[in-house]
């Protein structure tokens, strides 16, 4: 009897959520949305706003401005002056981003988890084999955007942008459902990797991975939208300057940022798997000087 066990798994709100958002067309659909998004008439504007309300929890009193020209310019809002505090510890590493706090931890050598029981290697995430080994056994925290949420990433700390590698990929979608299911998830979406240098010399990597529906990375200092259809060049040299908490760029939705510290820095209090964070709250410490 197939059809009570196939009924079974198609009411398992996991299973329909992996099913309605992994088995469409993923890349077509990733298209149309950020070609629909960016439709600017008011009527689609608040429509679209409207629905987007009725199925998350999408608070937009924190926004600079009440009314959007498109779903696009809702996506990527500003918040008002005031509305996140930045940790002033010179020791603290802020977390760039809103977000829930997905695996984190100590690397085992050079392996993260993007779920408990689903390991990948930093050299399928990374793809340099030099600045994998820079982090072997260090600290890395992954942070999983909501749809809902802030969408612009900020500084961690005070900082330099060395290079930038942007690699093409898939867009499956983040979401815990999907990286139980999908294998090394992370190594296979559209990524960037930025590699920095703290004002102390210590390297830091911030990899802002897209998803489906959100398959494009603005980054302020360089003046491509990394996306799907973007042809290159993907490594992408160049310094640029950062203070704390100052915007480095934004999604065009939610998604996910990976940090990777390397081995002497560790988690602040409270930053364990599923915990919510926001911009500019404490996220890693700097080793001792001793």
């Amino acid at each position: 009897m197939k059809s009570p066990r196939l009924l079974a798994r198609l009411t398992d709100q996991e299973d329909l959520n992996f099913l309605l958002t992994n088995r469409l067309p993923r890349a077509l659909l990733t298209r149309f949305v950020g070609w629909f998004s960016k439709i600017e008439h008011p009527l689609v504007a608040r429509l679209s706003i409207a629905i987007w309300k009725a199925f998350a929890d999408l608070d937009l009193s924190e926004a600079k401005k009440q009314e959007f020209r498109s779903m696009h310019d809702c996506f990527t809002r500003e918040l008002k002056d005031g509305a996140r505090t930045i940790d002033g510890d010179p020791m603290v590493l802020s977390s760039p981003c809103d977000a829930i706090v997905g695996a984190c931890g100590t690397l085992d050598g050079v392996t993260a988890l993007q779920a408990k029981g689903a390991p990948y290697p930093l050299i399928d995430l990374l793809g340099d084999p030099a600045l994998v080994d820079t982090y072997r056994d260090g600290r890395y925290v992954t942070l999983r955007l909501k749809s809902s949420m802030y969408h612009r990433f900020h500084s961690p700390a005070d900082l330099d942008v060395e290079h930038v590698t942007y690699i093409s990929g898939d867009v499956w979608n983040v979401n815990p459902p999907a990286l139980k299911r999908v294998e090394r998830l992370y190594c296979k979406n559209e990524r960037a990797v930025i590699r920095t240098r703290l004002s102390d010399g210590a390297p830091l990597i911030l990899v802002p991975v897209a998803a489906i529906l959100v398959a494009s990375i603005r980054l302020h200092w360089l003046d491509v939208l990394l996306h799907l259809r973007y042809r290159g060049p993907n490594q992408i040299p160049g310094t640029a300057r950062f203070g704390k908490g100052q915007e480095m760029g934004w999604f065009q939705h939610g998604s996910t940022i990976i940090v990777f510290a390397p081995k002497g820095f560790s988690l602040c209090a409270g930053i364990g798997e599923g915990s919510p964070i926001r911009m500019g709250e404490p996220l890693l410490r700097r080793p001792d000087a001793a």
